[in-house]
């Protein structure tokens, strides 16, 4: 926001770039999502065969952790998505808001507009 001797501005140019970010960092998000669920499996043999008795630990260690980090991923995307939707929504309302001061400004005349009858 700058002031302008008339009140506060926002820079709807610097919203739009921010939301365009958040928008990049959900594609990135969805990309890393679908590498933690299905470019990180190891088969149970992997780990060790069936004689190694800490195999089965390990492999249900990593199952844990791998459940752990798609749960992580989806939360941090839901949230950015919350971010950019509000995000969205503000800079709408200050675009609404501008083109009303400026509607009732008189738009790019000038002046302000005259109400019907009073000209």
């Amino acid at each position: 926001m700058a002031g302008d001797g008339s009140g506060m501005r926002v820079d709807l140019s610097a919203m739009d770039e921010v939301i365009r970010k958040l928008w990049g960092l959900l594609d990135d998000m969805d990309t890393a999502g679908t590498a933690a669920k299905y470019n990180t499996e190891i088969p149970p043999t992997a780990l060790g065969h069936e004689s190694f008795k800490e195999a089965a630990k390990l492999h249900g260690a990593h199952g844990e952790m791998k459940t752990n980090i798609e749960a992580m991923i989806k939360k941090l995307h839901g949230l950015i998505d919350e971010f950019g939707t509000s995000t969205s929504k503000v800079r709408d309302k200050y675009s609404e808001q501008e083109n009303a001061n400026k509607t009732q400004m008189g738009g790019s005349s000038g002046g302000p507009k005259t109400k019907p009858g009073l000209e």
